[in-house]
């Protein structure tokens, strides 16, 4: 399994070279490739579930100090945009580097270098002309003197790099992440060592699938996880409130003349608060506290201030009343907890609602297609009964991912941690963009490289953790042999490139294979951690 990466930093463009060998847009500087693509923008739709890193996870380890190894004249990998067989073999010595990096210090023979010579000569011969010369017919020393000594020795070292480097990759085939391949050695070493020693020697950094560690070992398959219900997600409890709801909505509301404000009316009230002390010149208001305008349902009396209602009841239009209350401990804005606050409140309209009566009559107002109330209430138990069981294998879900990257140690290569950023921070603009619109200059604004290194290094935590938890469900996956369909792999897949086309989005379906086997790995990880683990759920 590889990673799918549309994009990377480089330092070396391969298919930069063309056949000639000849200069054209190499650079051996560090050169950021702009991520923001169409293809990586259509990529994220994919990602209903966290968007699992394909890796060879359980390739041998390398050995822990430098081995020598030699490549083979006939081997080939496929990095270059064609394959080639060299006259002799090179020299490959691999050592271990942080970040789960490997070195791949290369020497390159005489032989090859002079047949690469030999081809960048026979490349220029064919297209160069030269004003009394037959093409192909020119004589080495005018060749050279014509084109410049140094180009060809540029053009020669680059020639020797195309051929060799995918040679030097063959020891780290199966375990190299895609793109990660750099060249460390400066160019003008390498020209300076062809051109003294007619040979080369180059240094090369990879980045190769981590190890995962687990802590304790096999840990996973004794998990113990503690999931938090929020009261709300009750099945009984949400299908009554929601059959208020929508009783309610059939009602009108009219005007109190007569009593002040009790259950089940709706004020319109100006609300304003200070702080309580001793020393007046303290006081401060409490702007989080203050409105004007504020439509209380006093049915949701539970959702505002433990008191506020009842400091309230019985008020009038156009009567104003202040009391004093105590924000609790749990208020969810921390700077307001155990704050004690006088408030002002202003009633500007009271209303009660005229309801219809609640009987069979209503049944198909409340939901279409039901004719009993009964069926009413069953219809909207079953479905949030059915809303229960998601929020509660989601929370499951979550609670289990959270666990199991505290449970990994993991070395994780720079070019994973960058590409896991990046689709972290695309899909994070791609909501932006949904959601405000922005326009061209916001988002090349937001896009800039400046913008995502900031991003990076403000999400380094989050963005580490989210590739554990990758890496920890793609071994267990492995570990386990668990499999899922052909036919379920085929069939998302269709389905995926239908909503693309259907969106008129570009797409690479190879791309999207990978992407939807990754999404049905790790469902199939979670569905076997939910059934091995023990799970206590608590209502909060």
């Amino acid at each position: 399994m590889e990673l799918c990466i549309t994009n990377s930093t480089r330092i070396l463009n391969l298919n930069s070279l063309n056949r000639t060998g000849l200069p054209l847009s190499v650079s051996l500087k560090n050169s950021t490739v702009e991520f923001m693509n169409q293809n990586y923008f259509n990529s994220q739709k994919l990602s209903s579930f966290s968007r699992q890193i394909h890796l060879y996870l359980h390739q041998p380890q390398f050995h822990r100090s430098p081995v020598r190894i030699f490549a083979s004249s006939s081997s080939s990998v496929a990095l270059g945009p064609e394959k080639d067989r060299l006259p002799a073999d090179i020299e490959v010595t691999e050592s271990p580097e942080p970040n789960s990096t490997v070195r791949l210090s290369v020497e390159v023979p005489e032989a090859v270098c002079k047949d690469s010579y030999k081809r960048v000569l026979n490349e220029l011969m064919k297209q160069v002309k030269i004003p009394g010369f037959r093409p192909g017919k020119i004589p080495e020393s005018v060749l050279v003197g014509f084109v410049g000594e140094q180009n060809v020795k540029k053009a020669t070292v680059e020639s020797i790099l195309k051929r060799t480097l995918p040679h030097a990759m063959t020891s780290v085939t199966g375990r190299a992440l895609r793109d990660s391949v750099r060249i460390v050695t400066k160019f003008s070493e390498m020209e300076k060592n062809y051109s003294s020693l007619n040979s080369l020697s180059y240094d090369v950094l990879v980045d190769v699938a981590p190890e995962v560690k687990w802590n304790p070992g096999n840990g996973y398959k004794n998990l113990k996880i503690v999931v938090e219900i929020d009261n709300d997600i009750a099945a009984q409890q949400a299908a009554e409130e929601e059959l208020r709801r929508r009783h309610k909505s059939l009602g009108s509301l009219k005007i109190v003349t007569d009593r002040g404000l009790q259950v089940g009316d709706i004020a319109i009230v100006d609300i304003s608060a200070t702080t309580i002390d001793e020393d007046e010149s303290n006081v401060q208001n409490i702007p989080d506290a203050e409105t004007k305008g504020f439509h209380f349902d006093t049915e949701d009396g539970d959702k505002v201030l433990p008191g506020f209602l009842d400091s309230i009841s019985g008020i009038q239009r156009g009567e104003t009343k202040s009391f004093r209350l105590a924000f609790p401990e749990s208020w969810r804005q921390e700077h307001l907890r155990g704050v004690q606050a006088q408030f002002t409140v202003e009633c500007r309209e009271l209303f009660y609602r005229d309801l219809p009566k609640l009987d069979d009559s209503l049944a198909g107002k409340l939901l279409p297609g039901c004719t009993t109330i009964e069926q009413v209430k069953e219809t909207l138990l079953q479905k949030c009964r059915e809303v229960e069981q998601t929020a509660k294998d989601q929370a499951t879900d979550n609670a289990i991912l959270d666990q199991l990257y505290k449970m990994v140690e993991i070395d994780i290569p720079q070019s994973l941690f960058e590409e896991q950023g990046r689709q972290l921070y695309g899909a994070q603009l791609l909501q932006m963009q949904a959601g405000m619109k922005l326009n061209e200059q916001q988002l090349a604004a937001l896009s800039s490289p400046k913008a995502v290194k900031e991003f990076l290094e403000n999400q380094r935590e989050n963005i580490t953790n989210v590739i554990k938890q990758n890496l920890a469900v793609g071994d267990i996956f492995k570990r386990e042999n668990l499999q899922f369909s052909t036919e379920d792999l085929v069939k998302e897949v269709e389905n995926s490139i239908a909503e693309l086309k259907q969106q008129k989005q570009e797409y690479d379906e190879d791309c999207v294979r990978e992407q939807v086997q990754d999404i049905l790995e790790g469902a199939k990880v979670l569905e076997w951690l939910r059934e091995h683990a023990e799970i206590q759920y608590i209502t909060r």
